[in-house]
């Protein structure tokens, strides 16, 4: 997977103000107002930085937290890391190509999926591929 490196000016000239805050200054969108929460298109979601193939449509899953989850990313697309902001600690995720900001894994939930993690992506982080084979 080839690497993807700007500069902040670079980034700005090339996402929009939300894209910006949420990929490349780690915030998060709200709750309920993503376009690809209740998304149910079949396809590929991709970095909205960079391009990159993140995660398949059949491994997105209605999980009721007001952002769109999946079980699980496309091999290598996606790193983890310790995140300790907020007084707490949990596992951030970002695009391996690009570092752009996705959201978060959280484990043990119970939810009804091949493994027992759900990606808890933020939609502005993504753009969305579909699936032209049907």
């Amino acid at each position: 997977m080839s690497q993807v490196n700007k500069s902040e000016s670079e980034w700005r000239a090339v996402l929009s103000p939300e894209q910006f805050r949420i990929l490349r200054q780690k915030d998060t969108e709200p709750a309920g107002t993503g376009k690809y929460n209740k998304h149910k298109e079949e396809g590929v979601y991709t970095c909205a930085g960079c391009s990159t193939p993140l995660y398949k449509s059949t491994t997105k899953f209605d999980s009721g937290c007001g952002w769109p989850a999946f079980f699980d990313a496309i091999p290598g697309a996606v790193n983890r890391h310790d995140d300790h902001s907020y007084g707490m600690t949990r596992t951030e995720i970002t695009c391996t190509a690009c570092g752009g900001h996705l959201g978060h894994v959280f484990k043990g939930e119970g939810f009804p999926t091949p493994i027992d993690e759900r990606h808890c992506v933020n939609s502005i982080s993504l753009n969305f591929t579909e699936d032209k084979k049907q």
